[in-house]
C-alpha cells in the first residue's frame, strides 16, 4: 500500500543580465554540474533537475506557474550562484505553493586567494546572493527551508535528502483519507478535533463509517483467502499457541485475517490510507481488530485506536516521509521511576506498530479486558531501540498545537513475559522529569506517533510548511519556557 510516488525536484539558479552572455553560460554550466553530482551521490531520495537559470521576473513567475501545476514535482531548491535582485522574485514566490528548499552553497569550496579578481568574485558572489535572496523570502513570510554549507560535502546532502522526505510529506498529506469506523471514545477529549480545519490546513479528508459497513465487507471474504494467508503466517511468524486449544487458536487466528482482508478491501475501494476503530463500537464484530490492524500497519496504513483520527493521519504522514520503517502510533502507559534509569513504557491494548519489531513476532491469543468480545489474536514482539521523536497534535479550540519530544528507544531491563502485548521503552528529553512535564504542560495527549527514523528538525520543518503552532521539547528544553510560551 505505500507506494511513494516517484517524484522530482527542480532547481532553480538566480543570476541576473549585467554579467553578460559569457558569464551566464558559465553559471548555467556549474549549477548543472551541481545537479549532476548530487544525483550521482547516490544519497537523495528523489532526483534533482536542473531546469532553469532565472534571471527575469517573468521567468521566474512563469517557473513557480508550472511547479505549482506539475504532480511529478515536490518543490523547489534555489540558489543563487550570482546576485540575482530580489524583487524579481516576489510575484513568483507568491505564487509558489510547494515547497521551497535555499541552498546556501558556492561552486567552488575554497576562494583563489592568490588569483582572485573582480571578474572572479564577481560571478561566484553567492554569500552576496543569499542575503538578498533571503530578505525577500522573510519579508514574504515564506516559511522556506535554509541549508548552508558546501554542497559537496556528505552532511548537506543528508540535509537535503532529509529535507526532500519532508517535502514529499507534505505533497502526499493532501491525498491522505482517514477512514473512521465508529465515533470517537466516549468521554475522551484529546481524541476529538475540528476535522474541517484539519482538512483545510493539513489536506486530510476524514470519513466516518457505521461499523457494519465494515461487517459486510467482512462476511464477504473466503475461506480460501483466509486459509491462505494462516498457512503464509507460518513461514513468516511465531505461531504461539500457548494453552490454548490449536483448534481454538487457529479460529481466533482466522478471524483477524477475516478482519484484515475486509478492511483492506474496504479502505483500498475509498482510496484511504489510514483508519481508526473504537473498542466501544464493536457490533456484529466477534473480536477488536488487533493482528488484523498490525499487519495493515505494517504495509503502510495510517492507524490510531478509540477514534482518533488526527493520530492516524500523522501515522500516514510519517510513515510515507520514513518509507514504513520504524514509524507508527503509540501510546504512554506506565512510568519507570529507578532513581538514574527512569524511563516510560508504551505500548497500547493489541495495534502496536510492527514497523518497530527488533525480533521475530509471535502471534498470541490471550484475553483483552476490555471490548467485551471474544479473545484477539495480537502480535507480540519488543521494539527497536535508537533516537527518535514522539509526536502529538491537539486541538486547542482556536487553532491545532504540534507536540515534538526528542526520545531515545531503550532495550528493556527485564522481560515482561505476563504482559501480552508488543511494547517499547524510551527515555523523554531534556530529562525524565522536565519532559514529562512539557508534555503535560503543553497539552500532550496519551496518543502518538512515535519514529526512529525522523529528526525533531524533520518534523518542525514540516510544520512550518503548513503554518503549524509547535512545541519542540529537546535536549535545549527549558521547563519555564515551555509553561511561559503554552499558557498564553
Amino acid at each position: 500500500m505505500l507506494d511513494n510516488k516517484k517524484m522530482e525536484f527542480w532547481f532553480i539558479v538566480g543570476s541576473q543580465n549585467l554579467y553578460g552572455q559569457d558569464a551566464l553560460d558559465e553559471v548555467k554550466q556549474d549549477s548543472q554540474i551541481i545537479a549532476d553530482g548530487l544525483n550521482k551521490s547516490g544519497k537523495l531520495p528523489y532526483t534533482i533537475v536542473f531546469k532553469s537559470l532565472a534571471t527575469s521576473a517573468d521567468e521566474i513567475t512563469s517557473l513557480m506557474k508550472e511547479v505549482n501545476y506539475n504532480d511529478k514535482v515536490a518543490g523547489v531548491i534555489t540558489w543563487m550562484h550570482t546576485f540575482s535582485p530580489a524583487k524579481m522574485w516576489i510575484a513568483g514566490t507568491k505564487l509558489l505553493q510547494k515547497p521551497l528548499l535555499h541552498l546556501a552553497t558556492q561552486f567552488s569550496e575554497h576562494i583563489p586567494w592568490k588569483t582572485i579578481d573582480m571578474d572572479y568574485m564577481n560571478l561566484h558572489q553567492s554569500a552576496h546572493g543569499d542575503r538578498e535572496y533571503g530578505f525577500i523570502n522573510t519579508r514574504l513570510k515564506k516559511h522556506n527551508k535554509v541549508i548552508f554549507g558546501y554542497w559537496k560535502t556528505d552532511e548537506i546532502k543528508k540535509e537535503i535528502a532529509d529535507w526532500m522526505n519532508v517535502a514529499v510529506g507534505f505533497i502526499i498529506s493532501s491525498e491522505i483519507k482517514v477512514a473512521r469506523f465508529g465515533d470517537n471514545m466516549r468521554n475522551v477529549a484529546v481524541t476529538e478535533g475540528d476535522k474541517i480545519e484539519a482538512q483545510i490546513q493539513f489536506g486530510w479528508t476524514v470519513d466516518y463509517f457505521a461499523i457494519g459497513d465494515l461487517t459486510t465487507e467482512i462476511s464477504k471474504v473466503s475461506e480460501k483467502e483466509v486459509d491462505d494467508t494462516y498457512e503464509g503466517f507460518k513461514k513468516i511468524y511465531i505461531m504461539d499457541a500457548g494453552e490454548n486449544d490449536p483448534k481454538y487458536y487457529e479460529e481466533h487466528v482466522k478471524e483477524q485475517i477475516r478482519i484484515e482482508i475486509g478492511l483492506k478491501t474496504f479502505l483500498d475501494a475509498g482510496n484511504y490510507t489510514a483508519f481508526t476503530t473504537n473498542f466501544e463500537d464493536l457490533y456484529g464484530m466477534k473480536q477488536l481488530p488487533g493482528l488484523a490492524v498490525q499487519r495493515l500497519n505494517a504495509q503502510g496504513y495510517g492507524f490510531a485506536g478509540e477514534g482518533d483520527w488526527k493520530t492516524a493521519a500523522m501515522s500516514r504522514l510519517f510513515k510515507v516521509m520514513t518509507n514504513n520503517e520504524k514509524t507508527g502510533f503509540m501510546e504512554d502507559y506506565m512510568y519507570e521511576f529507578s532513581n538514574g534509569n527512569e524511563r516510560i513504557l508504551g505500548a497500547h491494548m493489541l495495534e502496536v506498530d510492527p514497523t518497530f519489531a527488533s525480533d521475530k513476532p509471535s502471534i498470541v491469543v490471550k484475553p483483552l479486558g476490555i471490548g467485551d468480545k471474544e479473545d484477539p489474536a495480537r502480535l507480540i514482539f519488543n521494539g527497536s531501540v535508537g533516537a527518535g521523536v514522539a509526536v502529538s497534535m491537539l486541538d486547542l479550540g482556536t487553532h491545532y498545537r504540534l507536540i515534538i519530544n526528542e526520545i531515545t528507544a531503550v532495550k528493556p531491563t527485564e522481560d515482561m513475559p505476563n504482559l501480552p502485548v508488543a511494547k517499547m521503552v524510551w527515555k523523554p528529553e531534556p530529562n525524565f522529569s522536565d519532559g514529562v512535564k512539557a508534555w503535560i504542560y503543553s497539552g500532550g495527549g496519551h496518543h502518538t506517533v512515535v519514529t526512529l527514523m525522523l529528526t525533531v528538525d524533520q518534523v518542525y520543518d514540516w510544520s512550518r510548511m503548513v503554518g503549524l503552532e509547535t512545541v519542540i521539547i529537546d535536549h535545549d528544553t527549558k521547563l519555564r519556557d515551555i509553561m511561559k510560551d503554552t499558557t498564553r
